[in-house]
């Protein structure tokens, strides 16, 4: 092509030069610059670890031995990262991806993370700016370790003085008001909760006035099969529950009395008022008042007031005597003894005053003046833990009154519960090899249920002798003050492993998988054994179960369950998405299994390589595992036994669930006088 005459002959040739030249000043200036950081942003992409920097110390910076490096820098390595869907694993649950994701916030710099939290932290924060497209599973546990993060730098800033000086530490007594009011519009505001700082105490009230609503129709599937048709029914109900504070996020708050007014009944079709209590997500025993009057022996009474009170029903006439009896007493003349029954206290659409009263031996309930009903106290609670009342359901609530409540105690202190003192303390690990490792799932203000076992089945001589260790493992309270006792209490007694996230109820699989890692690095233990803070176990009777087993093998033991289904409809819905099966694998119970060492080192292997699947179901994960094992690996000897109680306790038990601290207490006297029996309160 012809070039112009006002073009410089050389001038293309001139402005490409200059631009290589630029090229190579820019390289050279990137190579003496970033070149470090670029390899090691290239070995993290590769896998390649050598250049992490952050030190792998243990959470809490503790002198104990149970708090030592091998177990976060191995269990929780890569765990938020891993993926829910293996390919070679078809069977397995997976989680629904479609759900959309959360923004999130830029990830922090690395380098501002504290060394104490270790390579894990590093990890995640490459996974966050590789992809954003994780699980819900990885979701929900990226944040845990993120709020986990932010809670020990709060508990950093804490020092001894001001730990120390602590109210909820030394018991301090907190002011508290000896009345609330609140307003109708106040309570919706609050979501229907009001905060009782201090809980109550004998002789509190809580006036409630109200107003129901009318009925409303509802299907109900299981009526419709039942009926075969209609499935419709009118329902107006609602709730009034005094509650106890949240451990775990996941887990609804303890239910400490529940009163719930079904104005046009349920399945009696007659109205009903029902009362319960709900302990760890665990309903006890309902009672119900339909109309009827209960008895008046001595022990049905609460504070010489009947559970029960009468009210019309419209399908009993007389319940005493019959129409005939009647009419003859009237003929011949006999006196007669006129009976009041009352209608039910609640009308739809019609304002009613409640009232709740404390008394000393349970909880009172009138309406409009007049007593309806009272329930007994139940052991685990008590008034001091009813922190919070809910009003739920259909009706309008025009105000809410509290009088009489207790102007201070140390509610949320550990002093009455916790004893600072030599003989509690656990022992120093072993440095030899051990029969069996226990841990103990437990939340992190759960001071009560530790302390329970510390001095009940934690005293036994197996125990005693370091052929058995035991070890509670807590994640962290969103309320700093509780992370502090904790960590004095971990310090303390030395018994304690802190897991540095957040702790929900859904993760509980990353504490069993603490709990395996632990059991098999920390301490080189030949059986695992994983239970709860509310579980009593016989730990000689549970070595004697074990030692019935050949040595060579694998031992998966519990209260197995078989062809469980998983259920789809309610509060434990299991999505197809998250569960495409029919039945889950055999799994033993979650409150006490045992597992065999080689199953344990499978677990770990199959966890770092990121092929270990993870569940919302802690018990059902293990089972999946187990299952994996036993038909990959080698043979595993199922050994099922219904005393591994799942719910209670039941007579020569191997482990008793449910129990409150002072069902501990009795099961270990009794234990002592060559008993294994039940302790029922009421």
């Amino acid at each position: 092509m012809k070039r112009h005459k006002s073009e410089p002959p050389n001038s293309r040739r001139f402005r490409l030069s200059h631009f290589l030249i630029a090229i190579g000043v820019l390289y050279l200036i990137f190579i003496s610059c970033k070149f470090p950081q670029f390899l090691k942003i290239v070995s993290q992409l590769s896998g390649d670890e050598s250049y992490a920097t952050l030190d792998e110390t243990a959470v809490g910076g503790y002198n104990d031995a149970d708090l030592s490096k091998p177990l976060f820098s191995s269990v929780y390595k890569d765990v938020f990262h891993r993926s829910l869907e293996d390919n070679e694993d078809q069977d397995a649950p997976s989680r629904p991806n479609k759900e959309p994701m959360k923004e999130e916030h830029a990830p922090e710099n690395v380098k501002q993370i504290p060394q104490r939290y270790g390579r894990i932290t590093g990890e995640i924060l490459r996974r966050r700016n590789r992809t954003n497209d994780l699980t819900v599973f990885e979701r929900m546990a990226d944040e845990a370790w993120t709020l986990g993060i932010k809670a020990w730098r709060e508990l950093d800033k804490v020092d001894e003085k001001e730990s120390g000086e602590s109210s909820i530490i030394e018991g301090k007594p907190e002011s508290c008001p000896s009345w609330i009011s609140v307003s109708g519009e106040e309570l919706v505001k609050g979501n229907r909760l009001i905060f009782l700082p201090c809980g109550l105490a004998a002789g509190s009230s809580i006036t409630v006035v109200g107003t129901p609503h009318h009925a409303h129709k509802e299907y109900v599937p299981q009526l419709a099969r039942l009926r075969g048709g209609s499935g419709l029914v009118s329902v107006s109900q609602f709730m009034v529950e005094l509650q106890g504070l949240k451990s775990v996020d996941g887990e609804d708050p303890p239910k400490i009395f529940h009163l719930n007014p079904r104005l046009r009944g349920d399945w009696s079709k007659q109205p009903v008022i029902e009362h319960n209590t709900c302990y760890r997500m665990q309903w006890g025993k309902s009672q119900r008042c339909d109309g009827l009057l209960s008895s008046d022996d001595e022990e049905m009474l609460v504070d010489g007031h009947r559970r029960c009170e009468k009210w019309m029903r419209n399908d009993i006439v007389d319940s005493k005597e019959s129409k005939t009896t009647s009419w003859f007493k009237r003929f011949v003349g006999r006196e007669q003894k006129p009976e009041v029954t009352w209608p039910f206290p609640f009308v739809e659409g019609r304002m009613f005053v409640l009232t709740l009263l404390a008394g000393v031996e349970g909880y009172h309930i009138s309406v409009g003046g007049r007593h309806i009903t009272s329930f007994p106290y139940r052991t685990g609670f008590t008034l001091e833990d009813a922190t919070g009342l809910a009003i739920k359901g259909e009706v309008d609530i025009h105000s809410v009154y509290a009088t009489a409540l207790p102007k201070s105690h140390p509610s949320f202190s550990p002093q009455k519960v916790l004893e600072m003192s030599e003989t509690w303390k656990a022992s120093p690990l072993p440095k030899s090899s051990i029969k069996l490792f226990i841990g103990v799932l437990s939340a992190s203000n759960h001071f009560a249920e530790r302390m329970a076992i510390r001095k009940t089945w934690m005293q036994s001589a197996v125990i005693k002798s370091s052929d058995v260790v035991v070890r509670f493992f807590v994640a962290l309270n969103p309320r700093k003050e509780v992370n502090v006792v904790l960590k004095k209490e971990a310090t303390y007694f030395g018994d304690i492993v802190i897991l540095p996230f957040m702790d929900r109820y859904e993760l509980v699989v990353l504490k069993t998988i603490a709990i395996c890692d632990y059991g098999v690095r920390n301490v080189s233990a030949a059986y695992i054994m994983k239970c709860d803070d509310d579980t009593f176990i016989r730990v000689d009777t549970v070595l004697k179960e074990i030692d019935r087993v050949p040595q060579k093998k694998s031992l998966y033991m519990g209260n197995l369950n078989l062809l469980h289904r998983p259920l789809r409809n309610g509060k434990w819905a299991v999505t197809f998405e998250e569960w495409p099966e029919e039945v889950y694998p055999p799994y033993a119970n979650g409150p006490a299994y045992v597992i065999s060492s080689d199953i344990v080192h499978f677990i770990i292997s199959q966890h770092k390589e990121r092929r270990l699947r993870l569940f919302k179901m802690e018990d059902v994960s293990m089972g999946m595992w187990v299952e994996r094992f036993n038909s990959t690996m080698r043979t595993v000897q199922y050994s099922h036994n219904w005393k591994f109680c799942q719910y209670g306790c039941m007579e020569d038990y191997f482990s008793a669930h449910y129990q409150s601290p002072r069902q501990m207490i009795c099961l270990w006297d009794k234990l002592a006088g060559g008993k294994a029996q039940c302790c029922n309160f009421r």
